[in-house]
């Protein structure tokens, strides 16, 4: 539009000017004529992107620091490794074939046919690993292998498989007793006054009370492992809550084996119920398997690093070494028939540990046989934590992990 004004206004100077008007109109005709020809031409076309080829360098450098393991194969050979999948496989993993390194039929058979879709491999690493293979195909030669580890849900899954097989076999054993005294009760048709009556009526109590104990402690750990994230913040005065627990723990007819030594009194944040759960279990375990004429010590200190310390000592049989690092685990006994008549529930330590774990404590046991055990729970004090940052302690529970807590893994030192 300006370049056609403009040759208007040209127009005009040139009649202003004398010039001969079907000469200036025949060269503001041509002068208008390019404008418009000029305006009509299509646009240039778009340069021409040239994408560069993926080479195994750039795939190499791009796969080098992820945290998963990362596998690059030509017709089946591995040629690239990340620094994970050279970690667990070994550095030789680089130039063999595909197929070989798994030794697995599923897996040698998904990488031998050179097609996209996952395996499952078990013992890639260790005996007990599974791993998931993905394969996705990047062109005609090149294709990427995903090896996802899935070991520790499947761990998990065996850990609540067991856990539910165990809680329905103790519950299945009082229910039966219960059940078939009270049917032989109903067929007799005799006296409930007579001694065998009595008996099984003693015998129904007594079930009916460890069914009771076992429902409880597993509302318990079920609200504890629930709970295990959410760091309490109450300000306790331990000594007190020590001492309240222990003696409830003993009741009047132990409280004469019961020895409290307090010699310090400090300050935690807690869950004042569940800490109190935890003295009550210690001490009932301690009176229930220490020698039944030895005295049990509860003792209340501050450890060298300032956390305060809850140590139960016992003087019975002790522990053989085999079984301390499984002693935490749900429904572990190391006398099956012991636990029982004596009302355990196998549930008691879990609970602990589980406490322990939330407040962000740690747990040991140590025994030693025909000289007892000695438990010690150390919890962050208030001035530890205050020395520390005003934080409190990272969460070591005897390095006690969650995923396999009904597993070997157990370590308690």
């Amino acid at each position: 539009m300006a370049g056609i004004l403009l040759a208007m206004v040209a127009f005009v100077a040139l009649l202003l000017l004398g010039t001969d008007p079907i000469l200036s109109a025949a060269v503001i005709i041509v002068w208008i004529g390019s404008l418009l020809v000029t305006a009509g031409q299509p646009p240039e076309p778009p340069p021409v992107v040239v994408k560069p080829s993926f080479t195994r360098d750039a795939m190499r450098d791009l796969i080098e620091n992820s945290s998963t393991p990362l596998l690059v194969t030509e017709k089946n050979l591995i040629v690239i490794a990340n620094r994970v999948a050279r970690k667990l496989l070994g550095q030789h993993i680089i130039g063999q074939d595909a197929r070989v390194a798994f030794r697995h039929p599923e897996a040698a058979a998904l990488v031998g046919e050179q097609r996209n879709g996952q395996a499952i491999v078990r013992g890639l690493v260790r005996r007990q690993d599974i791993w998931q293979v993905n394969r996705q195909a990047v062109d005609d030669k090149l294709a990427v292998i995903e090896l996802i580890n899935q070991t520790a849900e499947a761990d998990i899954s065996r850990a609540h498989t067991d856990f539910v097989a165990n809680a329905s076999h103790e519950l299945r054993t009082p229910l039966a007793a219960i059940l078939g005294y009270v049917e032989t009760l109903r067929e007799s048709g005799g006296n409930l006054d007579s001694p065998t009556s009595q008996r099984f009526l003693e015998t129904i109590e007594r079930e009916a009370q460890r069914l009771h104990s076992l429902i409880s402690d597993l509302m318990s750990l079920s609200r504890v492992e629930a709970e295990k994230h959410d760091l309490p913040q109450q300000l306790l005065a331990l000594g007190k809550l020590v001492e309240r627990a222990a003696r409830d723990a003993a009741g009047s007819e132990r409280m004469q084996r019961l020895a409290l030594e307090l010699t310090e009194s400090p300050s935690v944040r807690g869950d004042e119920q569940q800490l109190e759960q935890v003295v009550r279990n210690l001490v009932d375990n301690a009176l229930k398997y220490g020698a039944a004429d030895c005295i049990v010590q509860v003792r209340l200190d501050l450890a060298r690093d300032g956390m305060a310390r809850i140590s139960v000592i016992d003087q019975g049989d002790g522990i053989a070494p085999e079984h301390i690092p499984h002693l935490t685990r749900r429904f572990y006994r190391t006398d099956p028939g012991r636990s029982r008549a004596s009302g355990g529930t196998g549930l008691g330590l879990a609970i602990v540990k589980h406490i322990v774990e939330r407040h962000r404590g740690k747990l040991d046991i140590e025994s030693d046989l025909g000289k007892g055990t000695r438990v010690i729970v150390r919890l962050p004090s208030v001035e530890s934590a205050g020395m520390a940052s005003g934080s409190a302690p990272a969460a070591t529970v005897a390095e006690l992990p969650d995923a396999q807590d009904d597993q070997d893994s157990t370590a308690v030192s």
